[in-house]
């Protein structure tokens, strides 16, 4: 199963840096966002997205639950495990910047 999520990503990441150069090709051609590079922007966008979101979603199951785990044996371990699942929520976010970067420059 791993190694399947591992051919996907690459296969994602590979497909994203051929995407990106031709891009960069069509923009000193035509000089302006329409048709198929448009689209491909948002594709990406949105692949940014929604795969931060999906991973950010297992960072914070899992965080949470071994957060509430511990502070259900040790009260005092409820101040030190929230940050924890901050630092797991900000993968969204990173996420929706480089969305933002990719529409927008």
């Amino acid at each position: 199963m791993k190694r399947k999520v591992l051919v996907v990503f690459a296969l994602l990441l590979v497909l994203g840096v051929a995407v990106f150069a031709q891009e960069a090709a069509e923009a000193e051609d035509a000089g302006a966002d329409s048709g198929l590079g448009f689209g491909l922007k948002i594709i990406g966008a949105s692949l940014a997205v929604g795969l931060s979101c999906l991973a950010g979603g297992i960072a914070v199951g899992r965080v949470g639950a071994a957060a509430i785990g511990a502070m259900s044996e040790n009260p005092d371990f409820s101040g030190k495990a929230l940050p924890y699942v901050g630092l797991a929520e900000g993968i969204c976010l990173w996420g929706f910047l480089v969305a933002l970067l990719i529409l927008f420059l």
